[in-house]
């Protein structure tokens, strides 16, 4: 679980916002060992409340040049579907999968949320701030602690949850459970995901 910041590009609902930095959560009697670097002991945080909000895109009826109508093609509905027994995720575009890639997930003790959420945040080089140091790490890009690409599905305090890259891949190739809740992908998995989805997409993640 992170908390935005300061100082990074933001794509959020449509428009560019600056000045968000994900950084990473750590509450008061644990390390804050989550996003930096091996899993030592991991502070216990709460998942927040589940925030669902379903995507429909009907097709719409608009005039043509003439006195002809133009019938538009529906926008394909897209959402993203995350295994937590399968430590895998997927994005579903009208029901077909395009891309699934495995991920490392919450430990027991801090557990990636279930529910259905959605795509608050899209962040481009995001930058780790340990919150109970205060200290901000100056990496940013493939090997900063976050990776290069960071979205956030669900708000908790001043805390998010999100999905994002990791400078230690070994944790997703053995689909580990060792975050502080949030879900790490490996960098070229997490960029293609990044593309495919927008603001506001659904995100379904399965016990």
């Amino acid at each position: 679980m992170i908390r935005l910041l300061q100082a990074c590009t933001v794509l959020a609902a449509g428009s560019l916002l600056a000045g968000v930095v994900p950084a990473m959560a750590a509450s008061p009697g644990g390390s804050a060992a989550d996003e930096a670097g091996a899993p030592q002991a991991l502070p216990a945080e709460g998942a927040g409340d589940t925030d669902t909000a379903l995507q429909t895109s009907p097709s719409t009826l608009t005039e043509g040049s003439g006195s002809e109508a133009v019938q538009e093609e529906p926008v394909p509905a897209v959402s993203i579907l995350l295994d937590l027994s399968d430590r895998q995720i997927a994005v579903l575009r009208d029901g077909v999968k395009q891309g699934s890639w495995p991920v490392a997930i919450g430990d027991p003790r801090t557990p990636t949320p279930t529910g259905t959420f959605r795509i608050e945040n899209k962040v481009v080089n995001p930058q780790y701030q340990s919150t109970s140091s205060g200290k901000v790490n100056p990496t940013i890009g493939p090997s900063s602690p976050l990776g290069d690409r960071w979205l956030g599905f669900l708000q908790s305090g001043p805390n998010q949850f999100g999905i994002h890259g990791t400078p230690w891949p070994h944790w997703v190739n053995t689909r580990a459970a060792v975050t502080n809740g949030c879900v790490r992908m490996k960098h070229d998995h997490v960029r293609r995901l990044f593309d495919l989805v927008d603001i506001g997409t659904p995100i379904v993640i399965q016990p």
